[in-house]
Order: C-alpha cells, then sequence, then structure tokens
C-alpha cells in the first residue's frame, strides 16, 4: 500500500523533471520520483551497511590483550 507524502522541491529541479518524463517516456512525475527515491534508498542502504561493517571490523581489530597468554605456557601433551 503506497503512502502519500509531500516532497518539497526548487523549480529547476521541477521544470527538469517535466524534461526528462517527457523524453524518456516515464508514465507519470510520480513514477520518475518513486524511481529516484528507491535508488537513494538503494544506495544509503548500502552505505549504511558498509559503515557497520567498518565499525565492526574496528572493533575486532583493537584487541591489546592476547587471550592465549595464560596458556602459552602450559604443557598440553601432558593432560
Amino acid at each position: 500500500m503506497k503512502v502519500t507524502q509531500k516532497v518539497h522541491l526548487e523549480p529547476e529541479d521541477l521544470e527538469f523533471i517535466d524534461r526528462v518524463c517527457e523524453s524518456l517516456h516515464y508514465g507519470s512525475k510520480s513514477e520518475y520520483m518513486r524511481e529516484a527515491i528507491r535508488q537513494k534508498i538503494r544506495a544509503d542502504k548500502r552505505r549504511l551497511r558498509e559503515l557497520k561493517r567498518q565499525k565492526a571490523m574496528k572493533g575486532y581489530t583493537k584487541q591489546d590483550e592476547d587471550f592465549f597468554e595464560s596458556l602459552a605456557g602450559e604443557p598440553f601433551e601432558d593432560r
């Protein structure tokens, strides 16, 4: 179900949309705007995933302590 939202555009952008919709044979201005918004959302989702991935990787690389240091000198063969 689609939800109606108001969008504020600059006059130059609206004129451009008018020309492009006719030239590229979009069904309507609404179709053009929906497609533009979908593409922007996809790009932002990718960017957010990348930022989360980078943040997670920073957490893995900042491990200063050696977790196996306490076991380093123990002879495991004798256990």
